[in-house]
């Protein structure tokens, strides 16, 4: 039967032969009509004559006679031809609604027989095959296109001649018609439609082609405002639509958008409502027609109407789905999610109030910024992001209420949680971790700094930093976004603020409100994230004090460590300058604030209270002046000077804060000068970077005017400061930056050097009494030398920074080498070369290292004394090997391998001797032999390091000694001569063939025999180190022995326990899978040879 319907169908909607249509047309609207009037007779005669369509033409009576639109007797061809096609649409839902229902009916089979594997459940009768879907899903076209769009209002759906070439010619032929005439076609068709859609298998094939058709027939139907009185006939006035019928198509329309998805209704609202008004003049230019703009009532239905989808349960991210459908994340996408932030952030004319709408969608908002696919995530996380941004700008206070407050809340309960009803978290895992990535989100990620936005994060930036805190001690992936957070805020708040918040976060400021709840703390949680819930209380003081505490260090460092990261930010010199100032301002109160402590209190005339308070009051003053000091120790040794002074100014604020406290101290008991010599170091480094600003090149009139903030204090030191150095030189600079450098003095670099100077001698002051004595038991000689040299390297260094002008005007910037030679007048004449001789015998150990030093450059630099005292040059480096000091005897071990270098007939001779049988000097320690033995092997190997291309012409002797070595008794003598024979033979090339067989002999024999896991260890490193450095010449060096190495290597591998040994074989063996592998498969070489033929 069903077939039988679909058969029917596909009569009415096959294109008839092209020669029965030629004779007729003459135009193609007459073709179509012809072709619709041809295809209808021929379903009537079907239907009368063929008995295989009896039962169809049974039901298809019975539809007629219940459908009281039908019109047997119309001459309308092309409403004929939508009749039967209604009819048998309605034939069709009629008997499979029967077929269903009797299908339900009917009882499953038996379990047992649904158990076998080749038992299928049964089709409903209501499914289709894809033909006929297909025959179906034309027929529909017709309908729509001839019985329904044509009779749409102007500006109500897309036209028909948007569509394609054949709607346009549809429209041109079904042009006329009465108004009622066309309201009632169009109200039969949108009826059966309807009816046909109540299947759920038909109402796929109707909606997913013609949902846009039906919604705009039915937004016609029930809302299109009725004609106005007086027009019209009294006929049409009666024969009009009723209301009943107007408020069937509404209920119709509310239950179409309630079923349907909402994305594709968006959509199709969105097509409804149609293009922006144009004026009449204006044409369009293209093949592409744009929207036409919609009547205004059909406007103001789907402003209505999307209004509704929006704020309904999930309502604004089927708007984004609708609007950005599969966007593939490039530019278009970016405007289509500005488009919808808008849209989002514009509370519509519908809505009853503003504060109503925003309560509705804000949690919507958020709820786009958890998505995990990751092309819809990031789609959602723009429109969400710019949705709230876009709020917050211009609806502070509702976007304070209903979308900054619940984002933040799983923070804010963390400094509000209590005891009460908290057996489990505070706040849980999942909570904390959405909160602070959506926080990371619309702060740093959308990074759109505003006034609400700043004031809404500094509610919660202690509970972040302590967050952040606690994951510096543990593994959390929510770390990253903690610090980008607080940076973020650090960095684009405004100065105040941000020092506000930075003494805050380093505990000079409190504020209760903010902290983290008492009694709570963070707690790893199980995915990765943190909890929040209570702890249990120390029950000793002694615990509980020493945890505060080394939680108040952590905290400081870690908040050093985001001073550290702000490298391109004035905020941590600032912070710096802040927090000396407030030292300044402390050290000016501190004479009375002692003379305060001093004097008892008055009890007698107070009440407990009062007593309570003062004491209070004094130990709270003080434990501000210890967290003070602790965080500018923290940021001197944490953070770099270049990050806490970056510009001049600050370093000019710097040295105000300085100097100023210097004045303070003057009028104290405890002032610079010889009794505090901490104090006068301070000043005088100060003093001394004052003058280095000031001798700089080209000093602007900005920074004088900077610079000229020093006047006050520098004069107050001119004229109180104890010491006549520090008075000459504040007076010398004072009257620099007064005249902006016309007057520079002459003596200005030497009064800054001489203050070094007084700086130096007060802290040898300062240093105790016994250790005085140990410095005074040496030699004046020895005492006065470093003194010199101190003095020298001083003068040298001032004279480099200060690219002053000369007394003529000259800059000496532009003649450094004349400032050099200036600087070096006073300086003592080199060393010669007997006086380095002397100072290499001296019992001080720096002196006689730096003596080794400067005869290893004579020797370098052939100095002819050198060169002619070779000899005692080398006794003195063997002397000195056998020193106990390190500094000396690597002094020692440096020149000789120099002097090998350069003179290698002789002293490579001398040391292999003494390398075989020990130190041949007359004084030296029995006892030392093993050490100096393995000191003379560290000279030659850095000689065979050395030796270069000559390795073949000097290295057979040393071969010949090294392989003799590796029968030595002691086994740090036969690694030490392994490791030299390893480095020696991977330059000796060619020259090493001779050797190859006895040298693969020595090493197979020692990796299987040696007992020692060290000597082991050093004849596997050999063999690395042969084949490294011959390379690809080892095929050719090695080829009698290759095969021999190689198994002795995979005898490591597979029976030596040293693991050491093992790793060294099996880099060896890669060495040599390196090496085949280019023999064998040589790297391919595009080149040309010529050949000269005889």
């Amino acid at each position: 039967m069903t077939s039988a319907i679909i058969s029917a169908i596909n009569t009415l909607t096959k294109p008839l032969g092209e020669g029965s249509v030629h004779n007729a047309q003459s135009s193609q609207q007459e073709a179509v009509v012809a072709a619709l009037r041809a295809n209808r007779t021929l379903l009537l005669e079907q239907l009368h004559s063929d008995s295989s369509f009896e039962e169809v033409r049974r039901l298809r009576e019975e539809v007629m006679a219940e459908a009281d639109w039908f019109s047997s007797d119309t001459e309308d061809t092309i409403w004929s031809f939508v009749q039967e096609c209604l009819l048998l649409f309605l034939t069709l839902s009629q008997h499979l609604s029967s077929e269903l229902e009797l299908f339900n009916r009917t009882p499953p089979p038996s379990a047992a027989k649904q158990h076998t594997p080749e038992f299928a459940p049964p089709l409903p009768p209501d499914v289709l095959s894809v033909s006929q879907q297909k025959t179906l899903g034309a027929a529909l076209q017709f309908v729509v296109s001839l019985g329904l769009c044509p009779y749409l209002a102007p500006g109500v759906g897309v036209p028909l001649g948007c569509r394609s070439a054949f709607g346009a010619m549809v429209e041109k032929l079904i042009c006329g018609g009465k108004a009622l005439e066309r309201r009632q076609r169009l109200l039969i068709t949108t009826n059966v439609l309807l009816t046909l859609a109540e299947l759920s298998s038909l109402a796929t094939l109707v909606f997913t082609r013609h949902l846009g058709d039906v919604m705009a027939a039915l937004c016609q139907l029930g809302h299109q405002p009725p004609r106005a009185e007086g027009r019209g006939t009294e006929e049409e006035k009666i024969q009009d639509l009723s209301a009943e019928e107007r408020q069937k198509c509404k209920e119709a329309l509310k239950g179409l958008l309630g079923k349907v998805y909402q994305p594709i209704v968006i959509k199709e609202l969105l097509v409804l409502q149609g293009g922006p008004k144009q004026s009449p003049s204006v044409g369009v230019s293209g093949s592409r027609t744009a929207l036409a703009s919609a009547p205004a009532w059909l406007r103001r239905l789907c402003g209505q109407l999307l209004s509704e989808r929006l704020t309904q349960p999930n309502g604004v991210q089927a708007v984004v789905r609708a609007v950005l459908g599969g966007g593939t994340g490039g530019e278009s996408d970016w405007k289509k999610c500005e488009c919808v932030a808008r849209i989002l952030v514009t509370c519509p004319q519908q809505s009853a109030s503003a504060d109503i709408y925003y309560r509705q969608v804000c949690l919507q908002i958020l709820e786009l910024l958890h998505f995990k696919d990751k092309l819809t995530a990031q789609q959602f996380q723009r429109v969400a992001t710019r949705a709230a941004l876009s709020m917050v700008q211009q609806k502070p206070s509702l976007a304070q209420e209903y979308l900054l407050a619940p984002l933040l809340a799983p923070l804010l309960r963390c400094t509000t949680a209590s005891y009460e009803g908290c057996s489990q978290a505070a706040v849980e895992e999942w909570e904390l971790t959405r909160c602070v990535e959506d926080v990371f989100k619309i702060w740093v990620v959308g990074n759109s700094p505003s006034a609400p936005l700043f004031k809404a994060l500094e509610e919660v930036l202690l509970v972040i930093f302590t967050l952040f805190c606690f994951t510096k001690q543990n593994v959390s992936h929510l770390r990253a976004p903690c610090q980008e957070i607080l940076l973020w805020y650090l960095g684009h708040s405004e100065p105040p603020a941000a020092l506000s918040a930075l003494k805050q976060l380093s505990g000079l400021k409190r504020e209760k409100t903010n902290e983290v709840s008492a009694g709570f703390s963070f707690t790893p949680g199980s995915d990765g994230g943190v909890r929040f819930c209570s702890r249990d209380s120390c029950s000793d003081e002694d615990d509980a004090l020493y945890e505060k505490l080394s939680g108040e260090q952590w905290r400081l460092e870690c908040l050093m460590q985001l001073l550290t990261e702000l490298k391109d930010s004035d905020l941590p010199g600032d912070f710096f300058l802040e927090l000396l100032q407030e030292l300044t301002s402390w050290a000016e109160d501190a004479e009375d604030e002692e003379n305060e402590d001093e004097e008892e209190l008055d009890v007698s005339a107070m009440t407990l209270l009062e007593v309570e308070q003062q004491l209070l009051g004094r130990a709270e003053k003080r434990g501000q002046r210890l967290a003070l000091l602790q965080v500018l120790a923290a940021m001197v040794e944490s953070v770099q000077h270049s990050v806490l002074l970056r510009k001049n100014s600050q370093v000019v604020d710097f040295l105000v804060s300085l100097l100023q406290r210097a004045c303070v101290g003057l009028e104290s008991t405890a002032g610079p000068g010889p009794g505090n010599p901490v104090e006068s170091e301070t000043l005088s480094m100060g003093i001394g970077l004052v003058a280095t600003l000031l001798s700089g090149p080209q000093l602007s009139a900005e920074d004088y005017s900077s610079l000229s903030r020093l006047l006050p204090p520098l004069d107050t030191l001119s004229q109180k400061h104890a010491d006549v150095f520090i008075q000459e030189l504040a007076s010398n600079l004072k009257a620099v930056i007064a005249t902006h450098g016309a007057y520079r003095p002459e003596n200005l670099t030497t009064a800054a050097q001489s203050s070094t100077i007084t700086a130096k001698t007060a802290k040898n002051n300062s240093v105790p009494q016994k250790k005085k004595k140990k410095i005074a038991t040496k030699p004046v000689g020895l005492e006065a030398r470093p003194r010199s040299t101190s003095t020298i390297s001083n003068s040298q260094s001032d004279t480099q920074i200060r690219p002053s002008a000369s007394p003529e005007g000259s800059p000496a910037g532009g003649s450094p080498t004349g400032g050099k030679r200036k600087a070096r007048e006073p300086q003592t004449p080199p060393k010669t070369f007997s006086d380095c001789l002397l100072e290499a015998c001296d019992p001080d150990v720096p002196t006689r290292a730096y003596a080794l030093r400067v005869l290893t450059q004579m020797v370098q630099r052939k100095n002819p004394e050198a060169v002619q005292g070779q000899e005692e040059v080398l006794m003195l480096f063997l002397e000195n090997l056998e020193h106990e000091d390190s500094f000396v005897y690597l002094s020692a071990i440096q020149g000789l391998s120099v002097l090998a270098d350069f003179y290698p007939e002789r002293i490579l001779e001398r040391l292999l001797k003494d390398f075989q049988r020990g130190p041949s000097l007359p004084t030296s320690n029995k006892e030392h032999f093993l050490e100096t033995r393995l000191k003379i092997g560290e000279v030659l190997m850095r000689a065979s390091r050395a030796m270069g291309e000559l390795a073949p012409h000097h290295g057979r002797p040393l071969v010949c000694v090294f392989l003799q070595g590796t029968r030595d008794p002691d086994q740090s003598v036969r690694a030490s001569s392994l490791s030299n024979l390893g480095e020696l033979c991977q330059r000796l090339d060619y020259s090493l063939g001779t050797l190859a067989q006895e040298l693969s002999s020595c090493l197979t024999a020692l990796i299987k025999t040696e007992k020692e896991a060290e000597v082991r260890r050093a004849a596997v490193h050999v063999i690395t180190l042969l084949l490294r450095g011959l390379s690809d010449k080892a095929t050719q060096v090695l080829r009698d022995v290759l095969l021999d190495l190689y198994r002795a290597l995979k005898w490591v591998v597979r029976s030596d326990p040293d693991e050491v040994a093992v790793l060294h074989a099996q880099l060896a063996l890669e060495e040599l899978d390196d090496v085949m592998r280019r023999f064998i498969f040589p790297k391919q070489k595009l080149e040309k040879k010529i050949v000269v033929l005889p």
